[in-house]
């Protein structure tokens, strides 16, 4: 009995952790109330005093899924929800965390701690420390939102672009969700407690260390494996372990191709070589076509000048088309190549991009990697025999094509054009060959002359249809007389319309009437045809000698009766006596003044 009052009174004078419970359960009648009190009180001595709505440091007692405990060294322990912890994955037991005191007893006498209260109140003072020494933080991506996450920073709400998630491009954001990672603060706002972080700006830093490292082991031609890590419309970025280098599309394929895809797709291993790089800039030149012969070097020796080839139309050019016979071999196509026409046109008149051709080639220059082709060889020539064709005089339909100022490009067939000179298109006077005809109009022809040379035809319209001026002539002889219609005047005279509507024209010295007044427009009168003027399709009328020569003709005859009658007299002369004479004369006189 002695013995274990003995053990209970040393109980109380032990440490907490070394105080024996069971004999103290087992004998507690040993002691009385003072005997508790003195006991306890000196327990309390042992504990550390709490302070609610205070920030303490705490070791991790225990995990699980669910809860973290937590000792502060008072007299009970502290339950605090794992999700506190989730922005630190790798807690374990031992660890010191800080917590906040909400309350030293609940109503079941349960110490209430909280980490993330804790983080909250420090979390502000934290981040500008973090920000100023560029230290590495941990941080829980918490959800997306627009233009990259939102991360829990030391328990304030951190915002990490899109652009700064990753040196490569992100396609999936719904990956990083619910990811711990590390973290640069890269900005902060005071004002209104903002905080950007980013997780590129430590990749980029390691990165920088392997670009250096790889760069410096570079050697032009250097055969390397990497991975298709992005696609443009320039080219392919291919990651080398750490570093990218840029195949340039016009490296990828020795034939020409208008989307890198058409020869990789994202992910895939390839092989390429180093064509340059510059440690400076870290840039790195790769080729992926290098690694193959070119087509040029392998080109069979029996293709040959005026063999028959097939292709595809790559590239069309005004002045031509480039057909690829076999992946990284085109041949050329000139326009003037492409019909047996004089009239050069446009490349797309005849061919576009992707249509499989036949032609035959031209020229080879296997040193400078060029071939040239023409398609009009395949069909014949149809100047070869174009006298026999179309004899000078033969009559024919045609197409036409263009019109100029100079006249009209018209077609017999493919390849056979001729030029109706605007002087041979009307028998009336025009100014435009758009006055008669437009493009895609049949037109009948007539063949004038050949160029065989130059491959030209001299062609005709007018000269199958009547002259009118034939007609007009027979109509209208020089010295007729018609009535006519004063249209207009001009300065010079007057446009007159006669019979059947045909113009004419009058100068205003032949317009003067039989009074003296010059005619008016609207006035109608008789005309005298003097002159057609064939070569400038014009007539030309005058009304004043329709009466002046009238006059002229009757003064006329009277004075030949005059003459003739003093001819008679003078003859008579000779017969008379000398007394007779002063009677003649006064009778020559009297006829000479018309009495």
């Amino acid at each position: 009995m002695a013995e274990e009052l003995k053990k209970a009174q040393l109980n109380a004078s032990v440490a907490p952790e070394n105080f024996d419970w069971d004999a103290f359960e087992s004998e507690a009648g040993v002691y009385g109330d003072t005997d508790k009190q003195k006991i306890a009180e000196a327990y309390d001595k042992t504990l550390q005093k709490v302070v609610e709505n205070d920030v303490v440091e705490g070791t991790v007692t225990s995990i699980n899924k669910r809860e973290v405990v937590v000792n502060i060294g008072y007299k009970s322990e502290g339950v605090i929800p794992a999700p506190e912890f989730r922005y630190n994955p790798d807690l374990k037991v031992g660890d010191k965390v800080e917590v906040y005191v909400e309350s030293a007893e609940d109503k079941k006498g349960q110490l209430v701690l909280s980490h993330k209260k804790a983080r909250q109140l420090r979390s502000w003072d934290r981040v500008n420390a973090a920000y100023e020494s560029g230290e590495i933080v941990k941080g829980y991506v918490k959800t997306r939102t627009k233009g990259g996450m939102i991360v829990d920073v030391f328990g304030i709400e951190a915002f990490l672009p899109g652009s700064q998630i990753d040196i490569k491009p992100i396609r999936d954001y719904d990956a990083y969700v619910d990811q711990t990672m590390d973290f640069k603060i890269v900005k902060i706002n005071q004002e209104f407690r903002n905080v950007v972080v980013s997780h590129k700006a430590l990749l980029e830093a390691e990165l920088e260390k392997q670009k250096s490292e790889i760069i410096s082991k570079l050697e032009k031609g250097q055969v390397l494996e990497g991975t298709v890590k992005n696609i443009t419309n320039y080219g392919v970025f291919v990651d080398l372990g750490g570093v990218d280098g840029l195949v340039h599309i016009t490296d990828l394929s020795w034939g020409r191709i208008n989307n890198p895809e058409e020869v990789v797709s994202l992910d895939q291993k390839i092989n390429v070589v180093v064509l340059d790089f510059n440690e400076q800039q870290k840039k790195i030149a790769l080729g992926l076509k290098q690694l193959t012969p070119h087509p040029w070097d392998t080109l069979v020796n029996d293709i040959k000048v005026g063999d028959k080839v097939k292709g595809k139309v790559v590239l069309v050019q005004d002045y031509g088309a480039f057909v690829e016979i076999k992946p990284g071999v085109e041949g050329l196509i000139h326009v003037s190549e492409m019909s047996w026409s004089p009239r050069l046109r446009s490349a797309q008149d005849f061919l576009k991009a992707g249509d499989e051709i036949e032609a035959q080639v031209l020229s080879i220059d296997k040193e400078n990697r060029k071939m040239s082709l023409g398609m009009k060889q395949l069909v014949p020539n149809p100047w070869e025999n174009i006298r026999e064709k179309y004899p000078i005089g033969s009559k024919h339909t045609a197409t036409v094509r263009n019109l100029t100022v100079f006249g009209v490009f018209a077609e017999i067939e493919d390849g056979v054009e001729g030029l109706i000179h605007i002087s041979d298109l009307s028998w009336d006077k025009i100014k435009h060959p758009s006055e008669v005809v437009n493009v895609g109009d049949k037109i009948d022809v007539i063949i004038l002359d050949f160029d065989e040379a130059a491959h030209k035809l001299s062609l005709g319209h007018k000269q199958l249809l009547p002259n009118p001026w034939d007609e007009l002539e027979a109509k209208y002889p020089v010295g007729s007389v018609v009535e006519g219609t004063v249209a207009s005047l001009t300065d010079k005279g007057a446009n007159i319309t006669i019979e059947g509507g045909q113009d004419a024209f009058c100068f205003s010295r032949e317009l003067v009437k039989e009074d003296g007044k010059t005619a008016i427009v609207g006035e109608t009168l008789p005309f005298k045809v003097i002159e057609l003027r064939r070569s400038t399709r014009r007539v030309l009328l005058s009304h004043t000698r329709t009466y002046a020569e009238v006059k002229e003709a009757k003064a006329a005859s009277e004075a030949e009766a005059t003459k003739k009658n003093v001819k008679k007299i003078n003859s008579n002369i000779e017969k008379t006596t000398l007394g007779d004479i002063s009677e003649l004369a006064a009778l020559k006189d009297k006829l000479e003044k018309g009495e």
